[in-house]
């Protein structure tokens, strides 16, 4: 299976404290990949950097055959845009849209067709099972409700991976097991790649490979 992301020697640093000390890693398609460790360990900083929210002191980075690190920020702005899906503890739903507006923006910032991406984002939320959730706000939606309308606004520019920060943090045991379940679906049934940060055991151990970090650097 061909590799959508390959990092060579990531270093990051804040002043003084080293957070990143030579991380490689290579991710297939198609591929569910955890990433546990202790709080401190370098996981988020680590994602942030794979997802090109962060720029590394040293190392390379290649996303679908794109040099990441060789892009200037608008560049890598537009790619982040169409490569990569974001999923965070705090699902960051802006309050005054519904669901489907939510799950539209990233498709309208790539000034995708307006009729086209509303249809594909009533789609997404369909299969995610929001059929009657569609132009309900986030106030009025659960908070597994809320994750799941975050899950198709990383979907909808159909990306090459899809980057998870503690995606179940913030939901309860049942909705947790529910997230953990739709993103085997999504593997299984649109080939996605998911990268997930968690503390949560059960999502560590559902992954196609988990991967331990300390002190900066994967250890197995």
């Amino acid at each position: 299976m061909e590799n959508i992301l390959t990092a060579n020697n990531i270093h990051k640093s804040y002043g003084d404290l080293q957070v990143l000390n030579g991380v490689s890693l290579e991710i297939r398609k198609s591929e569910i990949v955890s990433i546990v460790g202790s709080s401190g360990a370098g996981k988020s900083t680590l994602l942030h950097i794979l997802g090109t929210l962060e720029h590394a002191d040293k190392g390379n980075l290649a996303i679908s055959d794109t040099e990441v690190s060789k892009l200037n920020d608008r560049q890598i702005s537009k790619f982040r845009n169409e490569k990569i899906g974001f999923v965070f503890q705090f699902h960051h739903l802006l309050p005054e849209f519904t669901a489907v507006e939510n799950v539209c923006i990233p498709a309208f910032i790539k000034k995708n067709n307006k009729s086209e991406s509303v249809s594909k984002a009533e789609y997404l939320l369909k299969e995610l099972g929001l059929q009657d959730r569609l132009h309900h706000k986030p106030s009025e939606l659960s908070g597994g409700e809320q994750q799941r309308v975050a899950v198709a606004r990383a979907l909808i520019n159909e990306p090459a991976i899809i980057m998870a920060d503690e995606p179940s943090g913030n939901l309860d045991s049942e909705n947790s097991q529910q997230l953990h379940q739709l993103f085997i679906e999504l593997r299984n049934k649109f080939k996605q790649t998911f990268i997930i940060v968690t503390h949560n055991k059960d999502l560590a151990e559902i992954a196609d490979r988990k991967l331990i970090m300390s002190d900066g650097q994967i250890i197995n």
